[in-house]
């Protein structure tokens, strides 16, 4: 299947989901929704033999978030928390938990922030120290994904103290661990977030993934995986709300004639389906980047993909909401709905600062 014909196909499945998603825990996992996602066979899409490619994640991220978030944010989230396990975790892990992850019968989180590391990952101070055949974990992570509520969680702590990047290891945790804990994190946006406190919890060295000091690569390579598909969340975003204005604008009279006959309205939307084009552009160029093994490139590309595709988003709905005035700022419209949930991708997975000094590193490093 094309991408394409896989957003599109994703976008049905969205749409059908819709009751699901309407019907779940705001803040919290909404299992139902997780395991009809399963029933759809896009969580085997995720963890096929092959692996997932970055343009299938995209495309599936993408036609989700036309018609259906909620269901985009369960997708993505159970994915960046498993996809390490998949990739990096030992045969046993994997048996014991990619087949749950599969069916929706656990949910996944992905435990990489803390209160004063977020965007500088390396400074991360939860520390793993060593305990016979494993180690003790202890600290704080916060704003975690599915958190407190995932079955099992992919958590990076320091086993080297002062080493940066090159200490860190990660772990596959699930969420019976004696001493580990945790709360919800109410949002603006619905999703589920939450904090985690790690008070001694034991791991067994079995539940290392990858390399003992190697997990900031386990980081990354999902990172790597999922950057160029938020773009695509934000940009399945921005083509909904294109939608509405131009079915708005092409409908709503005054002054004897369509809203779309004025300039004012008619350029401010133009704009924003130039910013939709190219923002698609860069998302699969970045996501083709990754697919093709070109690391060189892949780091930039997706840089510019988020930061463009994100903050498109926003001028998306925000011309949207212009163009349908008073309506737009009703409470219960799909566009209020966007309005709140537009925001958080532009900080997500680096935020757009982040993303900028990537973009201005690269080119200057050019230039030397």
């Amino acid at each position: 299947m094309n991408r394409h014909d896989l957003v599109e196909e994703a976008e049905r499945i969205g749409l059908g989901l819709v009751p699901v998603a309407e019907e779940g825990p705001p803040g919290r996992i909404n299992r139902e929704l997780v395991t009809a996602l399963a029933e759809h066979d896009l969580f085997n899409r995720l963890f096929n033999t092959d692996g997932v490619t970055a343009t299938e994640l995209c495309a599936i991220r993408q036609g989700l978030a036309r018609v259906n978030t909620e269901a985009e944010t369960a997708f993505a989230v159970q994915g960046l928390g498993a996809i390490p396990i998949h990739l990096a975790g030992s045969e046993a892990i994997r048996d014991q938990w990619i087949p749950k992850i599969r069916t929706g019968e656990a949910a996944a989180g992905f435990a990489l922030t803390e209160p004063g590391a977020g965007s500088d990952a390396a400074a991360l101070s939860t520390a793993a120290e060593p305990d016979g055949d494993g180690y003790r974990i202890t600290g704080e992570k916060t704003y975690i994904s599915n958190a407190p509520e995932a079955d099992i969680y992919t958590v990076f702590a320091r086993t080297t103290p002062d080493a940066g990047a090159r200490g860190v290891t990660a772990f596959a945790i699930p969420r019976d661990s004696q001493g580990l804990s945790g709360e919800p994190i109410e949002m603006i946006s619905s999703h589920p977030l939450g904090r985690l406190i790690f008070d001694g919890v034991f791991v067994d060295s079995s539940q290392v993934l990858g390399e003992v000091d190697h997990g900031f690569r386990v980081a990354m390579e999902t990172l790597d995986l999922f950057r160029p598909s938020v773009g695509a969340f934000a940009l399945g975003m921005a083509e909904s709300a294109l939608r509405i204005a131009v079915a708005h604008a092409t409908t709503r009279s005054a002054f004897g004639t369509t809203i779309s006959d004025f300039q004012g309205v008619s350029h401010q939307i133009a704009n924003v389906r130039i910013a939709i084009e190219s923002s698609e552009h860069l998302i699969y160029s970045a996501a083709e980047a990754h697919d093709s093994g070109d690391r060189e490139s892949l780091t930039g590309k997706a840089a510019m993909a988020k930061v463009h595709a994100t903050e498109t988003a926003q001028e998306a709905v925000d011309v949207a909401i212009q163009v349908l005035g008073a309506r737009g700022l009703e409470a219960d419209s799909l566009l209020s709905h966007l309005y709140v949930e537009v925001r958080a991708p532009r900080i997500y997975e680096g935020t757009s600062e982040i993303q900028r000094n990537i973009i201005a590193r690269e080119l200057f490093a050019e230039r030397i």
